[in-house]
């Protein structure tokens, strides 16, 4: 058992699974933060509600485009043996899913380890881009650069051929055209809300056969999200996820191995605010309205 008095599946870096039964889970967003593979100390008040309350927002907006696992984030959907007080506004009841072990990473600017690769080789996952591109950039067209879902240490990014060869190829196949079509359904949204899309990562797992959307959707955690108003190509724009954190880091020295160093408050109070302030431009709600503990 875990912190519910259900059966706990498994605990990550940020989730932790319960199982309610045979076909149903129960996930919760922790608070915990990491950077570098590895989790600190110190928690981000509110942010397992934030990414629950994204993901929720956006499984029940893409439905038409793939099935998700989402049943319900209402608590009081939730079994009693939830204990729905303990877990509201960072819960979702879902649907179990075996999941496919590969990440899928849709690009849309060249950014992050892909502009890193790019400054080393001229490619994006193996894969040639034009002469003279700059940081930040925008693609020719959004792109598909898989890598792998490591259980530990550092995943690897993927070549199509790669990638087809680890789930085989219809699969593959199947899931980049379902990935580039959600990253253009979410990057037009965040556009209508003064938001740039860079870059997002989406899990899918199946159930029945039928390839299902699992996990979480464009939240600060599995996205890199730019204000419009930020953006210059050739440029390191502010972003709503862990910039404070990182930042942060890159003063210290820190060498990226346990232990991880404290975290000062103006850095959680500051990544705080910036996944709220996410949580409230994208889906234009007030994060105060999300489900909360002492409303369940």
């Amino acid at each position: 058992m875990g912190l519910l008095d259900l059966p706990l599946l498994r605990s990550g870096k940020v989730r932790e699974v319960y199982v309610v039964d045979a076909d149903r889970l129960l996930m919760v967003a922790s608070d915990r933060i990491s950077a570098f593979d590895v989790v600190f100390d110190q928690p981000i008040p509110d942010k397992g509600r934030v990414l629950t309350g994204m993901s929720t927002f956006w499984f029940e907006r893409t439905q038409g485009l793939v099935a998700n696992h989402l049943i319900s984030s209402d608590p009081t959907d939730f079994p009693p043996t939830a204990e729905p007080s303990k877990v509201a506004g960072r819960a979702m009841l879902v649907r179990a899913a075996e999941p496919v072990m590969m990440e899928c990473i849709v690009r849309g600017y060249l950014f992050g380890s892909a502009w890193s690769e790019y400054q080393r080789s001229g490619t994006m996952n193996g894969q040639p881009l034009p002469e003279g591109m700059r940081q930040a950039e925008l693609l020719p067209s959004p792109v598909f650069t898989p890598s792998t879902k490591a259980e530990e240490g550092h995943d690897e990014a993927l070549t199509p051929q790669q990638g087809r060869d680890l789930v085989g190829a219809d699969l593959y196949d199947q899931i980049e055209q379902t990935s580039l079509a959600l990253y253009e359904f979410a990057r037009q949204h965040a556009e209508s809300k003064g938001l740039i899309l860079v870059d997002t990562k989406f899990e899918f797992g199946l159930i029945d056969g039928e390839l299902t959307l699992i996990d979480e959707m464009c939240t600060p955690d599995s996205s890199r999200l730019w204000a419009a108003e930020d953006y210059e190509v050739g440029t390191s724009p502010p972003s709503f996820d862990k910039q404070y954190v990182r930042d942060y880091l890159s003063e210290t020295g820190w060498d990226k191995n346990p232990p991880a160093p404290a975290l000062p408050d103006d850095v959680v109070t500051g990544t705080r605010a910036r996944y709220v302030e996410a949580y409230e431009r994208v889906t234009g709600l007030s994060f105060d309205d999300w489900f909360a503990p002492e409303r369940a």
